[in-house]
Protein backbone atom coordinates (compact mmCIF):
# COMPACT_ATOMS: atom_id res chain seq x y z
CA UNK A 1 0.00 0.00 0.00
CA UNK A 2 0.81 3.57 -0.69
CA UNK A 3 -0.43 6.97 -0.38
CA UNK A 4 -0.84 9.02 -3.22
CA UNK A 5 -1.59 12.99 -3.81
CA UNK A 6 -4.72 13.28 -6.19
CA UNK A 7 -3.83 15.86 -8.63
CA UNK A 8 -5.86 17.01 -11.94
CA UNK A 9 -5.00 16.21 -15.88
CA UNK A 10 -7.35 16.98 -18.16
CA UNK A 11 -11.19 16.31 -16.92
CA UNK A 12 -10.10 13.43 -14.61
CA UNK A 13 -8.19 13.27 -11.73
CA UNK A 14 -5.41 10.88 -11.02
CA UNK A 15 -2.85 9.21 -8.92
CA UNK A 16 0.38 7.89 -9.86
CA UNK A 17 1.89 4.64 -8.88
CA UNK A 18 5.53 5.60 -7.46
CA UNK A 19 8.42 3.22 -9.40
CA UNK A 20 9.23 0.92 -7.08
CA UNK A 21 5.60 -0.06 -6.43
CA UNK A 22 5.16 -0.45 -10.20
CA UNK A 23 8.26 -2.64 -10.68
CA UNK A 24 7.09 -4.79 -7.29
CA UNK A 25 4.06 -5.55 -9.07
CA UNK A 26 5.57 -5.77 -12.50
CA UNK A 27 3.01 -2.97 -13.87
CA UNK A 28 3.31 -1.72 -17.05
CA UNK A 29 1.17 0.70 -19.41
CA UNK A 30 -2.33 -0.44 -20.31
CA UNK A 31 -2.11 -2.91 -17.61
CA UNK A 32 -5.43 -3.09 -15.55
CA UNK A 33 -5.15 -2.65 -11.68
CA UNK A 34 -7.57 -2.77 -8.93
CA UNK A 35 -8.13 -0.17 -6.23
CA UNK A 36 -9.57 0.36 -2.94
CA UNK A 37 -9.51 3.84 -2.74
CA UNK A 38 -9.93 6.03 0.87
CA UNK A 39 -9.20 9.58 1.64
CA UNK A 40 -6.04 9.58 3.92
CA UNK A 41 -5.01 11.51 6.63
CA UNK A 42 -1.16 11.96 7.04
CA UNK A 43 -0.23 13.51 10.66
CA UNK A 44 3.06 13.85 11.99
CA UNK A 45 4.28 11.66 14.59
CA UNK A 46 7.04 12.53 16.85
CA UNK A 47 9.58 10.54 17.96
CA UNK A 48 8.97 8.53 21.49
CA UNK A 49 11.77 11.18 22.73
CA UNK A 50 10.49 14.21 21.91
CA UNK A 51 7.42 13.00 22.70
CA UNK A 52 8.15 12.68 26.11
CA UNK A 53 10.11 16.47 26.29
CA UNK A 54 6.72 18.13 24.51
CA UNK A 55 4.83 16.21 27.41
CA UNK A 56 6.99 17.29 30.07
CA UNK A 57 7.09 20.77 28.69
CA UNK A 58 2.97 20.59 28.52
CA UNK A 59 3.32 19.96 32.24
CA UNK A 60 5.61 22.64 33.23
CA UNK A 61 3.90 25.02 31.18
CA UNK A 62 0.68 24.31 30.62
CA UNK A 63 -0.73 28.13 31.68
CA UNK A 64 1.50 29.58 29.60
CA UNK A 65 0.58 27.32 26.58
CA UNK A 66 -3.47 28.01 26.88
CA UNK A 67 -2.91 31.73 27.44
CA UNK A 68 -0.91 32.24 24.35
CA UNK A 69 -3.49 30.03 22.82
CA UNK A 70 -5.77 32.64 23.85
CA UNK A 71 -3.49 35.54 22.44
Amino acid sequence: MFVGKVRKVGNSLVVTVPRDEAETLELREGDLVTMDLRKAEVRPVLRPDLRKLAEESWERNEAAYRYLREH
